[in-house]
């Protein structure tokens, strides 16, 4: 009985000791000791469809994700992390067609590139494009859903850009 309990004991050290699990509630994975600063460029908008309001929301949430969930010090150039882009796709698309011919449902979609550098480890550099939608019915008009939209549209593509460029998932 002793030396099962002993075998026991030895086992739970063992996995104590080799298993660490750390957990961050902000979401990002940033070495502060290293990285204190960050830049983020203004977005311009260069879709062929222009909503005038677009540039500046998305560049500020982008700001403000930033803000709220890290500790890095925003500089308005050359930070060890710098985030620049541009809003490149705004378009209102058609999804499904009634019986009548008429359209049921629209999508209105925003694409994003954007270019990540980082000075301190160029090897997670990246130039990618990030896209979200969102879906509604006829029944309302575009100017009726678009701010709405705008906002659930440009939180989700923040939140992409954020997961990829400092919380690693």
């Amino acid at each position: 009985m002793k030396r099962i309990i002993c075998f026991l004991m030895v086992v739970l050290m063992a996995g104590l000791t080799s298993c660490l699990v750390s957990y961050k509630f902000n979401g990002s994975s940033i070495d502060y000791t290293k990285i204190k600063t960050i830049t983020i460029l203004e977005f311009p908008n260069q879709a062929a469809l222009v909503y005038p309001s677009l540039a500046s929301e998305f560049t500020e949430a982008l700001n403000d994700e930033f803000s709220q969930k890290t500790r890095l010090s925003f500089v308005s150039r050359n930070g060890d992390l710098q985030i620049e882009g541009a809003i490149v796709d705004y378009s209102v698309i058609s999804m499904s067609v009634g019986t009548s011919g008429q359209s049921m449902d629209t999508k209105l979609q925003m694409s994003v590139n954007v270019k990540f550098t980082n000075r301190v480890n160029p090897s997670e550099n990246f130039e990618e494009r990030f896209t979200a939608s969102q879906v509604f019915s006829n029944t309302n008009t575009i100017n009726q859903v678009q701010d709405e939209l705008n906002k659930l549209i440009i939180e989700d593509i923040v939140n992409q850009i954020f997961n990829r460029t400092v919380a690693n998932w």
